[in-house]
């Protein structure tokens, strides 16, 4: 009885391997294989292995500096994540004690992370559009600036145009994630940090964020695997321009296979931000377990 019990689970999870097989660890494999090929759509007929050449070319590509994209990479994600947790948790933190209208002001926090990044992007370019953008206009009006502000082409401004706009759609998750996690943390201890003395400020580093710690490391943990893998906002508002200013490797991934339809190179970018992620995850997670332990 217990042999057909298993025989049937196994029967029903079956499905769940395929679509694993076929949606998620094939095209990784291939791709995988692909970045170790001279593989261009101007020549099908003449794919064949290369070696690490995709790689060496993708490193010491004059056109696109490897060390830049690396750099506005690190850029686009730690600030980026930095501001989000930051506005997120403090949306959440505000949102633990209920106060009127406070159905209505979780779903306008909320539906930023329902929308498309790709149509926010295209949103955020027209209010920084440098001449008859929203955000141009109220800088006019007020006089903070004197003429239009070329903020998108201008590489001064366009990184943190769409860092902004990041912010902005990330924010959301960061919220929901520490919201739920805030709702969980015992009224008792909260309640013995008030005997204890303790003010808002003592209790929520000496209780709260103690409390939801691994919230905030699974959170985050995830939040830069989606950064660094979220070209939307940049490739809809610059494409990664001006001047390779707002290049980042999933960006320059893309432009290596839509721009140059050079598959094999976009392949070894799609590989090279695998090892970065994997390598990032193990260390990060090493590194908060070995706090946690010294804590104890």
């Amino acid at each position: 009885m217990r042999g057909h019990s298993k025989r049937y689970l196994f029967s029903i999870m079956i499905p769940a391997f395929v679509f694993l097989a076929l949606f998620i660890y094939f095209p990784i494999v291939k791709g995988i294989i692909i970045s170790f090929q001279d593989y261009t759509l101007y020549d099908m007929t003449n794919i064949r292995f290369i070696g690490l050449d995709n790689f060496k070319a993708i490193i010491t590509d004059l056109n696109f500096g490897f060390l830049q994209i690396i750099g506005n990479t690190i850029i686009w994600i730690v600030v980026s994540l930095f501001f989000q947790f930051l506005l997120g948790f403090i949306l959440a933190l505000l949102m633990t004690k209920p106060f009127k209208g406070r159905g209505i002001y979780s779903a306008l926090v909320f539906y930023p992370w329902s929308l498309s990044g790709f149509a926010i992007g295209l949103v955020w370019a027209w209010m920084f559009n440098g001449q008859f953008g929203i955000i141009n206009d109220l800088l006019l009006r007020t006089g903070l600036v004197s003429s239009h502000i070329g903020f998108l082409s201008d590489p001064r401004y366009a990184m943190v145009s769409v860092i902004i706009a990041n912010i902005w759609y990330g924010v959301p998750f960061f919220a929901i994630m520490l919201l739920a996690a805030l709702q969980s943390v015992p009224q008792e201890l909260m309640e013995a940090g008030k005997i204890d003395g303790a003010g808002p400020v003592r209790r929520l580093f000496s209780i709260i964020i103690p409390y939801i710690k691994p919230t905030i490391i699974s959170t985050t943990l995830l939040r830069t695997m989606w950064i660094m893998n979220f070209p939307d906002i940049i490739y809809a508002m610059t494409g990664g321009g001006p001047s390779n200013s707002t290049n980042i490797l999933a960006t320059q991934m893309i432009n290596k296979i839509l721009q140059f339809y050079d598959y094999g190179q976009g392949a070894a970018f799609g590989v090279v931000i695998m090892l970065i992620l994997f390598t990032y995850a193990i260390l990060y997670l090493r590194l908060t377990s070995a706090k946690e332990e010294d804590s104890i």
